[in-house]
């Protein structure tokens, strides 16, 4: 059951769409939502004679205006929303910002981190690697092009028979449960376990909390996993 949630609120020109996402799973389990805004202690170089660079504190001021402006953005939509949600900022510098949202995360049923973008060096992917490895608890991540809210006609579980697809399953129970169709795709050729029928036994499993489960194989060919999941076959 999912009824307690924590966000990680990005900062900059896709700030929002983490939160918005997250905002719409906490109002579709009508769950208390968190969100956790950093704000980084900067590394500021000093001159010789013990002056602090103009350029650093404009750099600074501005990074603080920003971070309010995703604390308002996060107050008035999850207003909006009618969720039950509360704000916390912490300060934190770039590298322990990661950690504390790991242990954060802990006590929480779910946590929504976004996506760091492409070719920038910013903490969402320290954050999004502490939430994943640390935390122990279910994550999902947000892309950085994300605009929809949760969507659950069609969830797709990808099984190869491991501990890790065996523990996704599980976490994601409560969202499958709420989904119109469960695809569980195999991709072929991809090493699993071997005491066990591809998929047919997950299949089953789902089908036993009442799932609508489709099994599919899909072949390898010339390409990685990640790419063929995200074709429009694995779709």
């Amino acid at each position: 059951m999912i009824k307690d949630i924590v966000v990680n609120l990005n900062v900059g020109t896709t700030a929002s769409s983490a939160s918005d996402f997250a905002i719409s799973v906490a109002a579709a389990f009508d769950a208390h939502l968190t969100g956790i805004a950093f704000l980084h202690s900067p590394i500021i170089p000093v001159t010789g004679a013990g002056n602090v660079p103009a350029e650093v504190m404009v750099t600074q001021q501005d990074y603080q205006a920003a971070v309010a402006t995703t604390q308002e953005r996060f107050a008035d939509a999850s207003g909006r929303a009618g969720i039950k949600a509360e704000l916390l900022t912490l300060s934190a510098s770039l590298v322990s910002a990661g950690e504390q949202f790991g242990r954060i995360a802990r006590r929480f049923d779910l946590a929504v981190v976004g996506q760091a973008e492409p070719k920038t060096n910013t903490v969402e992917g320290v954050i999004v690697e502490a939430a994943l490895f640390d935390s122990g608890r279910p994550l999902i991540i947000v892309r950085y092009t994300q605009k929809a809210p949760l969507k659950l006609d069609r969830v797709m579980v990808c099984w190869d028979g491991g501990r890790a697809a065996a523990r996704a399953v599980g976490d994601a129970m409560p969202l499958l449960q709420r989904a119109g169709r469960v695809e569980v795709v195999i991709i072929a050729n991809e090493p699993g376990k071997q005491d066990q029928i591809e998929g047919a036994d997950v299949g089953a499993h789902l089908a036993r909390h009442g799932l609508n489960v489709e099994v599919k194989r899909i072949p390898l060919g010339d390409i990685d996993v990640a790419d063929v999941l995200l074709s429009p076959c694995g779709r």
